[in-house]
Parts: C-alpha cells; sequence; structure tokens
C-alpha cells in the first residue's frame, strides 16, 4: 500500500486506487497520514473536520467515517480484511493511529532525502546536495493535498510544506549555480522566480543565471522589473545585496562567472559583492 500527499491525496496497492471518495474521509485520511505513526486525538480530528461547530452527533460521525476508512484499507490486497485494517488505523484512547510502514508515504521520503541534502550541505558537497533536493522535489506532483477539502490543521500543515518546498528548491538552485549549470537551469528559475516576483533570492539567481549565459540585457530587465514591483507594492528599494549584484552585471564583473572551483564572488543574493 503506498500512500501520497505531496500533490492530490492517493492511497493505491499495485497500481489500483482505494482512495474514499466521500470529502470527510479523504480529509480525515489525510490527517491521519499527515501524522503518519503518531497519535491523533479525536478533538484534533474533530477540529479539522468541523472547525468548531461539530454536529451533535460528532463522536458517532466520526467513527463512521473511521469506519470507512479501514474498510478502504481492508479492499487492497496488501491488508485484505478489516481484521488487517484495525491493525492499521489503530484506535487508542481517545485517538487513532495510522501505521504507516517505512517508504509507503511520500512524506516519509521526502523528509529523508531532504536531510540527506542537509548533510552533503553541511559538508559543501553540492553535486551530492543538488542531487538529494532533486530527488526530493521530484516527488511533488502538485501542490500538497490540492484536491482535499482542508480545515484549520490540514491548512497549517499544507502551508509550511509548500514554504518548506520553496526553501528547497532555492538551495538546488544555488548548488547548482555553484556548480555552473546555469544553461541547464535557467528556464526553470525563470519559471519558479516568475511565481514569486518579490523573492530577491530567486530573482537574483534568475539575473545571474542570465547573465552568464550570455543574456545581460535581460538580466538587467528582471531588476528594472523587480525594482519597480517592490516600490510600488512595498514602498521599498531592492536589497543592497541585490543592488550590488546589479551593478556588478552592468560593469560585467568577472567574478560574476566563478562557480565552485574558484569562487570569491555570490551566486545569490545573499552574499555581498565585496
Amino acid at each position: 500500500m503506498k500512500f501520497g500527499i505531496l500533490g492530490p491525496l492517493t492511497m493505491h496497492d499495485n497500481g489500483v486506487s482505494y482512495l474514499p471518495t466521500a470529502p470527510k474521509q479523504r480529509q480525515l485520511l489525510a490527517l491521519f497520514l499527515l501524522n503518519a505513526n503518531r497519535f491523533v486525538a479525536i478533538d484534533a480530528a474533530v477540529e479539522e473536520l468541523w472547525e468548531g461547530n461539530p454536529p451533535r452527533t460528532v463522536i458517532p460521525t466520526l467513527q463512521t467515517y473511521v469506519l470507512q476508512i479501514r474498510r478502504a484499507l481492508a479492499a487492497s490486497p496488501t491488508l485484505g480484511s478489516l481484521t488487517e485494517a484495525h491493525k492499521s488505523l489503530i484506535t487508542g484512547n481517545r485517538g487513532y493511529f495510522l501505521m504507516v510502514p517505512p517508504h509507503s508515504l511520500d512524506l516519509m521520503e521526502w523528509d529523508q532525502l531532504v536531510a540527506e541534502g542537509r548533510e552533503a550541505q553541511r559538508r559543501d558537497d553540492d553535486a551530492e546536495m543538488a542531487r538529494k533536493f532533486r530527488r526530493a522535489l521530484s516527488l511533488w506532483r502538485g501542490p500538497a493535498l490540492g484536491d482535499v477539502q482542508a480545515g484549520p490543521l490540514l491548512r497549517a500543515h499544507v502551508n509550511r510544506f509548500e514554504e518548506a518546498r520553496l526553501s528547497v528548491t532555492e538551495q538546488c538552485f544555488e548548488a547548482e549555480l555553484r556548480l555552473g549549470y546555469h544553461h541547464d537551469i535557467l528556464s526553470e528559475i525563470g519559471d519558479v522566480a516568475a511565481q514569486h516576483p518579490l523573492n530577491e533570492n530567486l530573482q537574483a539567481m534568475y539575473m545571474l543565471a542570465l547573465y552568464r549565459a550570455g543574456r545581460q540585457v535581460r538580466a538587467l530587465e528582471v531588476f528594472r522589473h523587480l525594482r519597480r514591483s517592490v516600490s510600488d507594492e512595498l514602498g521599498v528599494e531592492p536589497s543592497a545585496q541585490l543592488r550590488r549584484l546589479h551593478e556588478a552585471i552592468l560593469s560585467a564583473d568577472d567574478r560574476l562567472e566563478m562557480t565552485t572551483h574558484d569562487q570569491r564572488f555570490a551566486t545569490t543574493s545573499r552574499v555581498s559583492v565585496r
């Protein structure tokens, strides 16, 4: 049995979906998966499903949803019976545990790969860091739980996951720029930068990749567009680091071409030009 939350919710066995179709059941399953192998209190499930306005029959209704999830689990060949489903989705003291084996949930694989990427980062191993982060990012199939009705608990988790996804994406780009992969990732950086027009780090990386790809004029246009955007929307100027990058592009500073093997210049706005 495989589960997925880094995109539309999935629950399948040997390529066949056993996902419940009712919105509340899917919402509850998503909450269990976000807390895989951990206790989910009844109070938390009620808050997620009804946001402070539960029905009078809240406990029987919740128990019915749990039963339907167990039936969906039991229908899969891996479990095959309600008895086995009860061993997978366990009733505890005022709550539930969904037991998920290692490598059965994409979120677990994401966490492992990101941790391995962070370890490579601590060793200054850009190539390994980029490989791990690329594998982690490949697990995403769209917005997390994009097809699930989300209550307050799911919304908080989804926001945190999307922030983590963006952070890993930025750090992956940084490593790949240090490795000199600007031609390979130029289009991708441009797409992500367009989705986050006020993110100065992404705009700086896009400017640097454009410059290294021989597109100095376009890199300067990106800076002008960012300056107008932050001025109009926030009433401020771009950061000092970004302005220094802009000046270096204007003067065709040789240090802009340097990568990991001979690096004295920033690959992003996070490091200042000296």
